[in-house]
């Protein structure tokens, strides 16, 4: 695509793919790479160990795997329009109950209204409809859509980390209420003349295996669904535990917390140009190529982390991580629709956005309790390293069988 044509592209499609990255940016509020900037303060406040605090943000955010099963299957029947607000409305008032709440009792719940909100509809909400609005141009309205993502995890947590000198963390969760509810007339305005699912279905639908649209109980008993499924499962879980034990991190490694983050915007400019690329590439050959493989970065970044002693090695860790997560934020919208068609991408990718938030809740609760029973961070990045390979055959080998009915 051309600079004219690209600048035509954006001109053209810009209220869509700008509700895509109003959505995906404010997910953040909600995402573990933002809450995790706020670890130190709240096991202090209410004294948590690493184990315990990893077990409630594991119950709070499993319970909103769960409910996302059905919450994102909404997307079917009802528009962005109508749905966005409602999303955008529950995650600031699940910010204002953070910065509000004194009771460890209640912590799992606004971890769940969090993680709901934010993690789970806002991304489903955007991603969905990105997938299901485009279809030639599928892989670069999704990596346009996820430059909210980038944009929250280059600018939030140095931008909050540094805040928070001046001003008490529970401030600090109101002013991101106030952020998104500020989303919610601009969300309005850009999506006023949106069409719902249904008008879309017969202009835009595209099928998937064997010339067919997919049900979400027909891709459950297809072979192909759980040979994927750990490639959803373990990004979501790993890159979760490693920002949430973001602050442990640099004090067993021996750097200050803000060195750490300072390298957060490298490691957002990676992704971005990986998520680029990959929308690039989806759109010329398709997923199918290159779901095998790129989640070989993450091995390597893991591994990286675990051998550096130095914040250099980290920053090296970091660029290997952003290569597979960028990819991450398109690759597998675009898979589900062109395997399984889009008529029913709404509960499908529903169920597969609960698999991701599932895996963000596995990921803090085991890695915090094998810190607690003295397994060091660098040993377990080692064995996640190697999980990823693993993770790699699978996908290979259930995507090469599945490619052939395409």
């Amino acid at each position: 695509m051309t600079q004219f044509h690209l600048r035509q592209y954006l001109r053209q499609n810009a209220t869509w793919l700008g509700a895509g990255v109003l959505l995906t940016f404010l997910s953040s509020f909600g995402q573990t790479f933002f809450i995790s900037i706020f670890a130190g303060e709240i096991r202090s406040e209410f004294g948590l160990s690493h184990g315990a605090w990893g077990g409630l943000y594991t119950l709070g955010t499993t319970v909103s795997a769960i409910v996302m099963i059905w919450a994102g299957g909404l997307t079917d029947v009802f528009r962005v329009r109508v749905l966005g607000p409602i999303v955008l409305a529950g995650l600031a008032l699940a910010a204002v109950a953070m910065a509000l709440n004194s009771w460890v009792v209640l912590l799992p719940v606004v971890i769940f209204l969090l993680r709901l909100f934010g993690q789970g509809m806002s991304t489903h909400l955007a991603l969905v409809a990105m997938a299901r609005w485009f279809t030639a141009t599928r892989g670069k309205a999704l990596s346009i859509a996820a430059v909210g993502f980038a944009i929250g995890e280059a600018l939030l947590p140095l931008t909050f980390v540094a805040a928070m000198v001046l001003l008490d963390w529970r401030w600090l969760w109101m002013f991101a209420a106030g952020i998104t509810l500020l989303g919610i007339p601009v969300l309005t305005r850009l999506l006023r003349q949106e069409r719902t699912p249904q008008s879309l279905a017969d202009k835009y639908s595209s099928t998937g295996m064997q010339g067919r649209h997919w049900t979400r109980r027909e891709a459950l008993l297809h072979p192909l669904f759980w040979f994927i499924a750990p490639s959803v499962l373990a990004p979501s879980a790993f890159t979760t535990a490693f920002f949430f034990h973001q602050v442990y991190l640099a004090e067993v490694k021996g750097w200050q917390h803000i060195q750490l983050v300072a390298l957060f915007p490298i490691f957002t400019a990676v992704s971005l140009l990986s998520m680029f690329a990959a929308g690039w590439a989806l759109d010329k050959w398709g997923t199918a190529r290159i779901m095998p493989f790129y989640q070989l970065p993450f091995a390597m970044g893991f591994v990286t982390l675990a051998m550096s002693t130095t914040i250099s090695g980290a920053m090296v860790g970091l660029v290997f991580l952003g290569l597979t997560v960028g990819a991450n934020n398109t690759l597998p919208s675009a898979f589900w629709a062109e395997f399984y068609g889009t008529r029913h991408i709404g509960s499908i990718k529903a169920l597969v956005t609960a698999v991701m938030v599932l895996g963000s809740a596995i990921g803090p609760g085991l890695t915090g309790i094998l810190i607690d029973y003295g397994v060091s961070l660098d040993t377990q990045f080692l064995w996640i390293g190697a999980f990823f390979l693993l993770v790699c055959l699978l996908v290979w080998i259930g995507v090469t069988r599945a490619a052939r009915t395409l």
